[in-house]
């Protein structure tokens, strides 16, 4: 079969492997849509840690080919998402509930062979079925989702308050939905292209804010009824946001990282502020039992407001670039489709 191999030294290339073998627990996938997203860019720029050489690809739908004989949860022929992630279970993180924190996990299309090729063999504990759909598109954008879900569950935001999001990428779009699903609002979506901010308003934002323009704080603090936001998410990833939230809070105020920075980055912020305010900063991290609640939710949602480039295998440094550049809004490996 063929698969998008990453060799280290920012080096991918599609290479014929052999078909994955199937275990009594496996589930053989046709992977059919699979999402290129940042932490790809940063596996092959060696920003974060892999196994290679690996097949790339964590944001999975596809079909389900062929099952093993312990196999009790789905049929061959089913719709399914991959919750791209095993755990050891027996570090006290995985012990205490905590199983995103476990520092021995290893996920596929990282640490172990992905998406991004003809068929990929995963547990049934990690393939789940994704009922109200046949569409294999939106059941690759579960995962996303999960974490998305994962950091709303961690913010909490009150029906009826104010929230603001900074980055309206893939992400910052799925957060938006979620949050008006919630009946969080106003809503407000601060993002530099006009093409996001054009999506921003599709997905729900009641206000979307371009930070190149003067007086950002001012503003948002104007969006909020002049008293900050309860609830903000950095979705972008960058420590100029950080420094730019953090003012725009309310008193009690709480901001959700949700964005991926360089590890290098840094915020100045002021911890007397953080003090006096009783404000409250927040991590997120990947999407720990989330994925059913996401896989339930993916039809309901706005998707089909996302604009998409799908690229076959053999095109994958043409889905990168136009993931890098944010060509569309969402870049997909379609790995059943020939060049």
């Amino acid at each position: 079969m063929r698969a998008a191999r990453y060799l280290g030294d920012r080096r991918v290339t599609v290479q014929d492997v052999p078909i994955p073998s199937v275990g009594p627990t496996d589930v053989l996938l046709a992977p059919e849509f699979v999402g290129v997203c940042g932490t790809d860019a940063h596996i092959v720029d060696g920003e974060y840690r892999s196994a290679p050489p690996v097949t790339l690809g964590h944001e999975i739908g596809g079909r389900v080919v062929e099952i093993g004989s312990a196999v009790r949860t789905v049929r061959v022929g089913d719709l399914v998402s991959v919750e791209p992630h095993y755990y050891c279970g027996v570090c006290v993180h995985c012990q205490s509930g905590r199983v995103n924190m476990c520092p021995d996990r290893r996920a596929p299309g990282v640490h172990l062979d992905g998406g991004m090729a003809e068929f990929l063999a995963v547990d049934e504990t990690i393939a789940y079925p994704v009922p109200g759909t046949q569409d294999a598109r939106r059941a690759a954008l579960t995962e996303p989702l999960a974490c998305a879900v994962h950091g709303m569950d961690r913010l909490a935001p009150a029906s009826g308050s104010a929230l603001v999001v900074f980055g309206v990428g893939p992400v910052g779009a799925l957060l938006l939905m979620l949050a008006r699903r919630a009946g969080v609002g106003p809503v407000v979506a601060v993002e530099g292209r006009s093409g996001r901010r054009d999506l921003a308003q599709r997905v729900g934002a009641d206000i979307v804010l371009d930070p190149t323009e003067d007086g950002l704080v001012d503003r948002l603090l104007e969006a909020s009824g002049g008293i900050g936001f309860p609830s903000a998410i950095d979705a972008v990833g960058s420590a100029a946001v950080l420094e730019t939230a953090i003012p725009a809070l309310s008193r009690g105020g709480r901001l959700l990282v949700f964005g991926v920075a360089h590890p290098d980055a840094r915020a100045s912020i002021s911890p007397h502020d953080i003090y006096a305010r009783e404000l409250t900063i927040l991590g997120t991290a990947l999407n720990p039992f989330t994925h059913r609640r996401a896989a339930n939710l993916v039809h309901q949602l706005p998707l089909d407001e996302l604009t998409v480039g799908d690229f076959p295998l053999e095109r994958f440094d043409e889905a990168l670039a136009a993931q890098r550049a944010g060509t569309y809004d969402k870049v997909f490996i379609t790995p059943q489709v020939a060049r």
